[in-house]
């Protein structure tokens, strides 16, 4: 015969906030092959950018997705997290950028890009496409992304 089942009364845990991560600290755990950095400002400026494209739909998220769009011939920014762990899941992505005269950048967290993307998940890479909505945000991210020094 089997026992009934018992309720387990929930816990009433309350979980304290991590304190958040300066912009030092993350570029500390940042890989070798994240150039060229984004500064603070720029970082503030993709992860506002890619808020807003997110709202509008006009991003690609995703190491496969942006890479099946870039060889498509779509045009834009990519965003690439700087502590993505193993470097192999995209290290091909900045040579295709370069090949398709795309221009890129890396920010400091993944899980900060995943967020300002609209999920809860960590994300790697995102293509930020134009929108008539956000074209200034846009505009100003480009020029400067534009102007980052390349690796050589």
């Amino acid at each position: 015969m089997k026992s009934p089942k018992v309720k387990r009364e929930k816990l009433d845990v309350v979980m304290e906030p991590e304190p958040e991560k300066t912009y030092e600290d993350l570029v500390a755990n940042v890989n070798a092959i994240a150039q060229p950095l984004a500064s603070r400002k720029l970082s503030k400026k993709l992860y506002k950018c890619v808020k807003k494209a997110a709202k509008m739909k006009q991003i690609r998220r995703g190491v496969k997705e942006v890479q099946k769009f870039i060889n498509k011939g779509e045009k834009g920014i990519i965003v690439l997290a700087g502590d993505t762990m193993p470097i192999d899941v995209y290290s091909h992505l900045p040579v295709l950028c370069e090949d398709n005269s795309l221009p890129y950048a890396y920010i400091p967290s993944k899980m900060d890009l995943g967020a300002a993307a609209g999920t809860k998940r960590p994300t790697c890479a995102i293509l930020i496409k134009p929108h008539e909505e956000y074209k200034e945000s846009y505009a100003e991210c480009l020029d400067e992304v534009q102007s980052l020094p390349q690796p050589v």
